[in-house]
């Protein structure tokens, strides 16, 4: 490799995640190997403005780094590699081109991690870091990515999807006989548990329902698998490097937004605190889910494992949490990589397929 590679950072977007977005983005820039990379970062307002940014990577988690972005716009040109950013100089405009080797998309959640972005790099021909577009649209579908799990022999909860144009609310009596109680409800495709109830009783569903609707025109009920959530995280495409398997301790409630980001009733550990040999089967599964759905480059694989010892499928996050304390990160490093190697090991990833 002759002089370092340009890496665009695309971070913020029109999700609730943003502000996730934006630490994730900190962590990754402050990480980053400088030597072997150049970054050149590209920020994507709340209102879907991009933006080419050159100011303090200190202002990205501050969430001031918008007020000195230049307007900017990614080329579909197949194989040109370029952002475009527009300055005005003395009111006069010019055209400036940056170029890109991979582009690096740290989004959370709808338009960014859906497969949206995805797409323009692809229509681009610029190396992406992380999973395509199919990978990255089905793992968000919790609905479709848990009927291809199943259909693979791996086990999944039972549940039901409903969309907001059917008449849902007739379901409801059906849902409570099928899934029992207690059950999530949840958006099928959104991040960061958002929208997400966990309804105890009949009385409480419909406006379970009705506040999941308000992520997603679609919605999944799921019976409620008793156990606890372990994850893996699982990096490469023909190769796969599998990190350590971390065990999410709740002490009330679930793992919701505020839970995932505070930890005030929660722990999280990091190896989980099971047997070697069951470790060794959670591994396995999340390699197996992570090549069923067509991941590449690097996705959080999530389960449950029951008091049985059964591991049920959740989801996979094809771009988690990348802060330095976040679960990704920490799980490789209990395996011996290093945050900065992780990084580095996924840009490389992009550039060899």
């Amino acid at each position: 490799m002759h002089g370092r590679r340009s890496v665009g950072i695309v971070f913020g977007g029109c999700s609730p995640e943003y502000p996730v977005s934006l630490e994730s983005a900190h962590a990754v820039l402050e990480n980053m190997d400088r030597e072997r990379y150049s970054p050149v970062m590209i920020g994507i307002t709340r209102e879907g403005q991009w933006l080419l940014y050159e100011g303090d990577i200190s202002r990205i988690a501050g969430d001031t780094w918008a007020q000195e972005g230049i307007p900017a716009v990614l080329s579909l040109d197949r194989g040109a590699g370029t952002l475009y950013a527009m300055r005005r100089e003395g009111g006069v405009p010019s055209l400036e081109e940056r170029h890109l080797d991979v582009l690096f998309p740290v989004l959370h959640g709808a338009n960014g991690e859906d497969g949206s972005v995805q797409g323009a790099a692809q229509l681009s021909g610029i190396p992406l870091a992380g999973c395509g577009v199919l990978a990255s649209a089905l793992c968000m579908d919790k609905g479709r990515s848990h009927a291809l799990v199943r259909e693979a022999g791996i086990l999944v909860p039972k549940g039901r999807v409903l969309c907001v144009y059917e008449p849902w609310e007739e379901m409801l009596g059906r849902l409570a006989e099928e899934i029992g109680f207690p059950m999530f409800v949840k958006p099928v495709r959104a991040g960061s548990s958002f929208g997400i109830t966990k309804a105890e009783a009949m009385g409480e569903l419909k406006d379970a329902v009705q506040k999941a609707f308000a992520f997603d025109s679609a919605v999944i009920a799921e019976e409620a698998v008793a156990g606890f959530e372990v994850g893996c995280a699982v990096m490469g495409t023909e190769k796969l490097l599998v990190g350590e398997v971390d065990e999410i301790e709740l002490s009330e409630g679930f793992f919701d937004y505020a839970e995932k980001y505070t930890l005030k009733t929660s722990a999280i550990h990091v190896p989980a605190r099971v047997s070697r040999e069951k470790a060794e089967e959670i591994r396995r599964t999340a390699a197996k889910i992570y090549r069923i759905l067509g991941c590449q480059g690097f996705a959080r694989v999530d389960m449950f494992l029951t008091p049985e010892g059964r591991i049920v499928f959740n989801e996979v996050n094809t771009i988690p949490g990348f802060t330095a304390h976040s679960r990704f990160p920490s799980m490789m490093a209990a395996a011996g990589v290093p945050f900065r190697e992780v990084i580095s090991q996924v840009i490389e990833t992009a550039v060899r397929l």
